[in-house]
């Protein structure tokens, strides 16, 4: 049988196999998306399938013209590159797919806290921070942006402006004061 058919090991065939629209996220629930993370994959998505795929497909195809295949770092590393740039696709079809895209701007309660909100926090030492409320494939917290179902925004979730929230933590229980709710 050709290599063409084979895989090279059991984990990309358990990597394959992983349901990319759910990975992440607490089973029954659904994959919430802000419009600009959205957009954001959706971006990803057409980039690897417009130039990456494409430019990996010439160099592989240009390294198995020049024969003996076994030996060809290449064809090699083309292929395997090849076989990433697929999944990778695979999963962001798949994401794309189950996004439930939430606009903050439709937020009617804009006092409480909800996904796709920007919250300000005083913790109980009184360092004050910053975050929004993003959906799991967004999540970035050197950017201030948190998954929705992180322990912090789980804590934050339904609070309104002026309220004193406990997150409890490994270190123990902490007290949060939420300053400034907004949605932009």
């Amino acid at each position: 049988m050709s290599k063409a058919f084979t895989r090279e090991n059991d984990q990309d065939a358990d990597q394959d196999e992983e349901d990319g629209a759910t990975a992440g996220l607490p089973p029954g629930t659904k994959n919430y998306m802000t419009r600009r993370g959205f957009q954001t994959l959706k971006a990803e998505l057409d980039n690897l399938l417009r130039v990456e795929r494409p430019e990996i497909v010439s160099v592989v195809s240009w390294a198995a013209s020049n024969g003996d295949r076994s030996e060809n770092g290449d064809y090699i590393y083309g292929k395997r590159r090849l076989r990433e740039i697929d999944r990778r696709i695979r999963f962001l079809i798949k994401r794309l797919e189950s996004a439930s895209v939430v606009d903050p701007e439709d937020q009617e309660n804009r006092d409480q806290v909800f996904f796709g909100a920007t919250v300000r926090v005083s913790d109980q030492d009184g360092v004050e921070s910053e975050f929004q409320i993003v959906g799991v494939d967004e999540a970035n917290a050197s950017e201030g942006r948190i998954s929705w179902i992180s322990p912090m925004a789980r804590t934050l979730i339904k609070a309104r402006e002026g309220d004193t929230v406990k997150l409890v933590t490994p270190g123990g229980v902490r007290e949060i004061d939420i300053l400034e709710v907004r949605y932009v």
